[in-house]
């Protein structure tokens, strides 16, 4: 497992379009996907303890970012190949145990990996009514362990976007394991 932080965010870096299969056999695409306020982003995977760590916080978290028009999806971009815990069935397993609010999807090719410059799951990428990149950072401020009353870095930067359609000047990286390239 190789531990990286994905860079600052890209403020006004515009949404790539993105085709995906999701685990509830529907297609989702940038369009269909985004809030009337903005859309998160997420690549993350089932096997990383970083992304195990936080299913629960980003469920909560993805869940109350609702009302304010700001909807999620969450992409798995790893070659399964190398970890079989990512297969797309996998994926259908833990999106149904988590009760996820969002579409989970794959990115069998990795191209929107590639085209979003997705370093690490989790990597989130939160964007406007514009589509513009406004948020890239930190879940909250508790990292893999859970630590009572953390600050809610994605989730308040979010309502934020949702209520200013800008993100906070300050933002602190997350951080995650790599993701898993084919080769």
């Amino acid at each position: 497992m190789v531990s990286l932080q994905p860079p600052v965010c890209d403020f006004g870096w515009k949404a790539r379009e993105f085709n995906l299969p999701g685990v509830d056999g529907q297609h989702y695409t940038l369009n269909n996907t985004r809030g009337k306020n903005g859309l998160l982003i997420m690549f993350i995977c089932n096997h990383c303890p970083y992304v195990k760590s936080i299913r629960d916080r980003i469920v909560r978290d993805t869940r109350e970012l609702l009302p304010y028009g700001i909807n999620s999806i969450a992409i798995m971009s790893n070659d399964p190949a190398e970890y079989e815990e990512d297969s797309f069935e996998n994926m259908k397993k833990v999106a149904q145990q988590y009760a996820y609010p969002f579409p989970y999807v794959w990115d069998e090719t990795q191209q929107v990996a590639k085209d979003y410059g997705a370093v690490c799951t989790p990597d989130f990428f939160g964007f406007n009514a514009r589509l513009e990149l406004q948020y890239r950072g930190r879940l909250d401020a508790s990292r893999k362990d859970a630590v009572a009353n953390a600050p809610r870095d994605l989730f308040d930067a979010m309502v934020q976007v949702a209520q200013t359609g800008q993100g906070p000047a300050e933002q602190i990286a997350g951080m995650g394991c790599s993701i898993k390239w084919k080769m």
